[in-house]
């Protein structure tokens, strides 16, 4: 690994471009904020969900945005940061075991606080002293003001981006400034401000041990995605009198979703997000604002317009959750558990090929079916959460439709990596396991 420092530059400088470069990062830019919107002014008790969009329906989505006094809430803003400070301070005072990231291209290995699932816990304790001394009520507040958090999350996710930026072009990664440089992503350091501050310049920014990137990828977003949830439920319950089968059906796996991405936080320290991502404003933005604002559609449209569901739809939609839910989780199981440690002899039974990178690549078991098979598992996962809102309307469908774009587009990206990184290994490995997604389909 010495070696291998010493005859190449630590930062060399980015020359393919993701996205298509700067146009492709403005595009996205712009195309991401503006669904946010759009799917507010769209998409609420007061215009319903209905598609195609008229002119007078644009037209006043058009309006409604550009009034921006009757969203921009100091309190919200305030709010906002307070709840991302409660999920920090967690982060630095609740003892938790402190485990290794991957070996990085220095060859060092940073240390993690694995406590997100205790922070959790103690989060959900205050939630429920607070629902015990005030009822529902800061809930409702929280429901009711969802697209002015929804602001207040795109401006702190866009001003920690524009940080992190900045913060890249210290000179050590360290107080000593004999240390190292700063390590940076290997497509964030094309030179050009925006598409860096885009795709993230920085492979790690940490402010002492606070890793931004792993703390802002599993804290604020995802328990932030439960708690609009949770207060979407008791918006339906103040509104109707009641809460719906569809609603329970929507919620349950998506809470037990943030909360198994929890209770296995160690194994995203082997995702792409963390080991080859820089953290910019793609990660913040997707992180602190995409992640609760647009998962939690669902619950948002059940909040005002119930639907009720046949005993037999109910069992078809659970079933089809459950199922999909154990494909994903048992083969990123299976995945994590060969990475860690091949010669488990629990794991003896699986077939595998050894690259002349070193790198053993599975071809049986749950990897033998499928290049991405944990993919598959988490599409249909979210497709019977859309599948809970029913059929009134195609805007609660835009999670599955966004999602399969975007694990399509990860795909693409996983396949030129491991092209470039195996050659003509990977061809062998495509030889043996020839889908990418379905067994015998694609």
């Amino acid at each position: 690994m010495a070696r291998k420092r010493d005859t190449q530059p630590l930062n060399p400088v980015t020359v393919h471009r993701e996205f298509f470069g700067v146009p492709g990062a403005v595009t996205v830019i712009a195309l991401t904020i503006s669904v946010v919107y759009v799917w507010y002014f769209s998409c609420n008790p007061e215009s319903g969900c209905q598609l195609p969009l008229t002119s007078e329906r644009w037209l006043h989505i058009v309006t409604a945005a550009a009034d921006y006094r009757a969203y921009l809430s100091l309190d919200a803003i305030i709010y906002y940061v307070l709840w991302w400070s409660w999920l920090a301070m967690l982060y630095f005072v609740i003892p938790c075991p402190v485990v290794q990231g991957v070996e990085l291209r220095n060859g060092r290995r940073l240390q993690y606080s694995i406590n997100g699932l205790p922070s959790f816990l103690v989060t959900l304790g205050v939630a429920l002293l607070v629902y015990a001394s005030k009822g529902t009520k800061p809930f409702l507040w929280i429901a009711d003001h969802y697209f002015q958090l929804a602001i207040a999350s795109l401006l702190f996710s866009t001003s920690q981006a524009m940080f992190v930026y900045l913060y890249s072009f210290r000179k050590s990664s360290s107080q000593d400034e004999s240390s190292e440089p700063v390590m940076l992503a290997l497509a964030g350091n094309s030179g050009n401000p925006l598409y860096d501050f885009f795709i993230g310049r920085e492979l790690n920014p940490r402010i002492g041990t606070l890793d931004l990137k792993f703390f802002n990828e599993l804290r604020p977003g995802i328990m932030g995605w439960v708690l609009l949830n949770a207060s979407f439920a008791m918006k339906q319950q103040a509104r109707f009198g009641f809460v719906t089968n569809s609603m329970w059906l929507a919620i349950t796996p998506q809470i037990w979703y943030c909360i198994d991405t929890l209770l296995f936080e160690r194994k995203v320290l082997t995702t792409m997000d963390i080991v080859t991502d820089g953290f910019g404003w793609m990660l913040s933005f997707g992180d602190l604002t995409w992640v609760p604002v647009m998962y939690s559609l669902q619950a948002r449209y059940l909040s005002f317009n119930p639907v009720h569901h046949p005993t037999s739809v109910v069992a078809l939609i659970a079933v089809m959750a459950l199922g999909s839910f154990f494909v994903f989780r048992l083969s990123n199981s299976e995945k994590n558990a060969f990475r860690r440690n091949p010669s488990d002899p629990s794991l003896k039974h699986l077939e595998y090929i050894t690259t002349e990178a070193g790198t053993k690549l599975l071809v049986s078991g749950w990897w033998g079916m499928a290049r991405h098979i944990n993919y598959t598992g988490d599409w249909f996962y979210g497709l019977a959460q859309c599948l809970a809102t029913g059929f009134d309307t195609p805007m609660t469908y835009f999670f599955a439709v966004y999602f399969l774009v975007l694990l399509i587009h990860r795909n693409y990206r996983d396949e030129c990596k491991c092209r470039d990184k195996y050659k003509k290994d990977w061809i062998r490995y495509c030889e043996r396991v020839p889908y990418m997604f379905i067994p015998y389909v694609i």
